[in-house]
């Protein structure tokens, strides 16, 4: 059983592969309409079940348009649905979700909740987000990087804001593909201590930033995070921001990334999201390439 739960649990070797999948796959679609299906079929008369304990925009419709392309079936649930662990356990819901579809992807909050379903699901589980990471957005991300500017290996990946999730698997990748990675971010939202050793850090961003071949920053709050505590976080990070004053620390060819959705003009400026070095929405694309890739994987033999 092919799981593909996190980026430091995925062999080096195998998070090549899909990188170079997702590339392979990417160019053989050049200028076809999106709703064409793929020269091969790996999902043909597959199911997949897409759960959404949380909403998303880019993850629902990447991952329902990818296996479509390749041929499969897609059937999506919400929290409500199924409201996981409440009544029925998440162990049984695996077992009967398992006797339903070939694959199931998951967005959750909790990480123990994906990790009980992969336990006892007897089918791939593919991890769509929890609150602790987030592989298939840095998946994405190192395959938008290496298409536009080479192999990331060795290469000066800074992070300026807050290190959740996201920041999570981009440490994980950090290791797993051998680039560097600098955390600049105020300390009480310092990355999780399993983290530690994984990356280095600099508080000061326009020192972080000297020299970086790729600059990358995350919304400051979450659509659950109350007033106050948005308050609290733009107090925070407001000088973390990444500004065109900030990118021209950097390499002039330094890429930006953002994972989307952004609050323009609070962790970057629009002048820098628009700007010549952002590459914000190929990276959206990108998800979708990536997430094919991590599909076709899972079902390998």
């Amino acid at each position: 059983m092919k799981h593909f739960l996190d980026i430091h649990k995925t062999d080096p070797a195998d998070l090549r592969q899909i990188i170079d999948t997702a590339l392979t796959v990417k160019k053989s679609r050049a200028g076809r309409p999106k709703g064409a299906l793929d020269d091969d079929l790996p999902l043909k008369d597959h199911m997949v079940a897409l759960i959404f304990e949380k909403p998303s925009t880019r993850t629902r419709v990447s991952f329902d348009v990818g296996v479509r392309q390749m041929g499969g079936q897609t059937m999506v649930l919400s929290g409500s649905d199924m409201q996981l662990g409440h009544g029925e356990t998440i162990a049984d819901t695996a077992r009967v979700l398992s006797r339903y579809v070939d694959l199931i992807m998951m967005r959750t909050f909790e990480e123990d909740t994906l990790l009980e379903m992969a336990e006892y699901a007897t089918v791939p589980v593919i991890n769509g987000l929890t609150d602790r990471t987030h592989p298939c957005q840095i998946m994405a991300d190192i395959l938008t990087f290496e298409e536009l500017n080479g192999p990331i290996k060795g290469k000066k990946v800074v992070w300026a804001g807050d290190g959740n999730n996201v920041f999570a698997s981009f440490a994980h990748a950090a290791k797993q593909f051998e680039f560097d990675l600098v955390f600049s971010g105020p300390p009480p939202l310092d990355p999780e201590a399993s983290l530690d050793g994984l990356y280095s850090i600099e508080r000061n961003p326009q020192t972080a930033v000297e020299g970086a071949d790729l600059v990358v920053t995350d919304t400051w709050v979450s659509m659950h995070d109350p007033q106050s505590a948005r308050e609290r976080r733009h107090n925070q990070l407001r000088g973390y921001q990444v500004n065109k004053k900030l990118m021209d620390h950097a390499k002039p060819d330094a890429l930006f990334m953002h994972c989307l959705p952004a609050h323009r003009d609070d962790e970057a400026t629009s002048e820098v999201m628009d700007g010549p070095n952002s590459v914000i929405f190929d990276e959206a694309e990108n998800r979708l390439h990536a997430q094919k890739a991590v599909m076709r994987w899972c079902l390998e033999g």
